[in-house]
């Protein structure tokens, strides 16, 4: 019997692995346990536990929901729900406090609405007393989800109801990789059945799982010490990295994980984008879903993708639209380092450990930023303002790395959520606009829910208050200097949060923010830079979307530098970058110290003579 061929084109090698390659990869395993990549069998058992509550939470949902639809009772008394799982621990590549993404699946006749008005409430009844927290419905979202922690499990529990089924197989080994499940979903519907279909997919098309799983393992790590590895700021997710380990696991079939690893970077640094990476051939004859299937001959904006990696489930989509010119060129240097990094320690002469080093993105690879912060006077309302913000944070990034003197605008895949108590509006303006004299912790809150004042050390804002008066505009001579933006206004003349709209007079407030930091490089012979229109265009358009409260919510962009940082981006053993010292002056301070030497030489010679003078014959 022919071995079967996986992917769009033969393997490049079908070379079993060395005792060397052996060795290697056990080292591969031992320094990602290390790493702390894995969880323990305890922690698994208890996800198995979660898992299975919800499944019998999702059947009592569906119960009730065809109570409510007034269904027959033969159909009531079937009614049941399943529980699916995509992502990370559907992949199997799941660590210790990893959230578990999960979709509830349910017969055509229970709604999304019901979804909204039932599950919250049922979660808090049949879950354990206590065990279900920071419970967050997001019904507005382009997938309604329902955020909440289950036993201090992070769950993102997603819904589709299934329009061709009025009650869903008994067989737990029913899945939904058949096409016509689709039929009838809407875009955001299928996109929910997806996420599931797409991992199963993978799966399947991978020669070795286990293989797959522990390479998987290592690039996610890196990707994420690297701080590439953030789909809604431009970087690949999860499911496109998945993708790219997939493809190389396919033409290396019967490597061990670390040969797979070192060609993941290998092949991915000298692929020939924009040619898309493929697990399989793209079904184009399938018109089940209403949802387009990625086709860069008939759509224009599927020939803009940059670096096109597509999701093997019908309707194949594009997993890495969202990566523009700037992280592509992050991306391909980061291949680039890890590719000349694998190669040395494939032959023994590195550890694993340096190829999961950790970013240097405060540190030192930008000497200007600027930072997105939104505030907001309450946590709900922030959670909702910043969520927004974060999603545009991509098109923010977009606009600036093509003006002409920018070489490179690159987003860090993270953002900081801090809590500030404030007694004025000089205060709060002082918060919205970078400071941080009234930072707060939230482990200091009190079991009443205020929040206490923590004691700090003094720290500096981020933005040096003199430089508050000019744009981003200015005369680039041999070292190119930022100014900061000023705030803008609103129609109604202020775009910032006043201490009347959030607290009595003569008491304190607490202000949310979350900051976003984008690295600048400016364009080599750039002679002047103007950032203001890109800045204000963009702000604009996130203060006219109706998620904008101008009493609740602010936004604020400002230039920061390297060495004005604040410390809470920078972890333990980190070196802040400090002010340099100038030429002149350290060449000033030689002179004056080669000067006091020699009036000391000066001095003692003269002294030694006036003793020789004085003494006796």
């Amino acid at each position: 019997m022919a071995e079967r061929t996986y992917g769009v084109t033969p393997p490049l090698s079908l070379s079993l692995p060395t005792e060397a390659e052996k060795r290697s990869n056990d080292l591969l395993l031992k320094e990602l346990r290390a790493q702390g990549t894995f969880e323990s069998a305890a922690e698994t058992a208890k996800r198995e536990e979660v898992l299975k509550k919800l499944g019998e939470i999702a059947d009592a949902f569906v119960k009730k929901a065809a109570v409510d639809k007034k269904q027959p009772s033969v159909v009531v008394r079937e009614a049941r729900g399943r529980i699916f799982t995509y992502g990370s621990y559907r992949l199997g590549v799941y660590g210790p406090g990893s959230d578990i993404d999960t979709l509830v699946v349910a017969p055509k006749y229970v709604t999304v609405e019901q979804y909204f008005k039932f599950f919250p409430d049922l979660l808090l009844e049949m879950a354990p007393p206590g065990s279900i927290t920071d419970l967050t419905p997001v019904p507005d979202a382009f997938v309604p989800i329902i955020k909440f922690e289950f036993a201090g499990i992070s769950i993102d529990l997603i819904f589709c109801s299934i329009q061709s089924m009025v009650q869903l197989p008994v067989d737990k080994d029913w899945s939904l990789a058949d096409n016509n499940l689709l039929r009838g979903l809407s875009e955001n519907e299928v996109r929910s059945l997806n996420g599931t279909r797409v991992t199963d997919e993978i799966l399947h098309l991978v020669p070795e799982p286990a293989t797959f799983r522990l390479a998987l393992r290592a690039i996610k790590l890196w990707a994420q010490r690297r701080a590439i590895y953030a789909n809604i700021m431009g970087y690949p997710g999860g499911v496109a990295w998945a993708m790219m380990v997939a493809r190389v696991c396919q033409l290396y079939p019967k490597a061990a994980s670390s040969v797979v690893v070192r060609g993941f970077f290998t092949i991915m640094r000298q692929w020939p984008w924009p040619l898309p990476v493929l697990l399989k051939d793209i079904e184009y004859s399938s018109s089940v879903a209403r949802v387009a299937v990625w086709n860069p001959k008939m759509y224009p904006a599927d020939r803009n993708h940059r670096m096109p990696i597509i999701t093997p489930a019908y309707p194949s989509m594009c997993a890495t639209h969202n990566v523009g010119k700037s992280s592509m060129a992050v991306i391909q240097k980061e291949f680039e380092l890890a590719k000349n990094l694998t190669e040395e320690i494939l032959l023994g002469k590195r550890p694993w450990k340096d190829l999961f080093a950790k970013h240097t993105f405060f540190t030192k690879d930008f000497k200007y930023y600027l930072t997105v912060i939104s505030a907001s006077k309450t946590r709900e309302a922030q959670n909702t303002w910043a969520g927004f913000i974060e999603s545009r944070v991509r098109v923010l990034v977009q606009r600036i790395e093509n003006h002409p003197s920018i070489g490179l605008a690159r987003p860090f895949n993270k953002s900081y959520e801090r809590v500030h108590r404030c007694k004025n509006d000089a205060q709060v303006e002082e918060v919205q606009s970078g400071g941080l004299a009234y930072l707060v912790t939230e482990t200091s809150e009190d079991t009443n829910g205020a929040v206490k004042p923590e004691v700090k050390p003094e720290v500096k804002s981020e933005t040096d208050s003199n430089a508050h008066a000019a744009r981003i505009k200015s005369e680039l001579t041999e070292e190119p200097r930022l100014d900061s933006i000023p705030p803008m206004k609103d129609e109604d003349g202020e775009a910032k949060i006043k201490l009347e709209d959030v607290s009595e007079a003569g008491h304190e407030t607490t202000i949310y923010t979350t900051n976003h930091y984008i690295g600048l490089q400016v364009a080599v012979g750039a002679k002047s830079l103007d950032l203001s229109r890109e800045v204000d265009d963009w702000k604009a358009m996130c203060l006219g979307n109706p998620l904008y409260d101008a009493h609740m919510n602010s936004l604020t962009i400002q230039h920061v530098r390297d060495i004005a940082l604040p410390d809470d981006v920078f972890e333990p053993g980190e070196v802040k970058p400090i002010k340099p010292v100038k030429k002149k002056r350290v060449a000033e301070e030689q002179a004056d110290s080669k000067k006091r030497v020699a009036d000391e030489l000066a001095d003692n010679t003269r002294i030694k003579r006036q003793q020789t003078t004085a003494a006796p014959a």
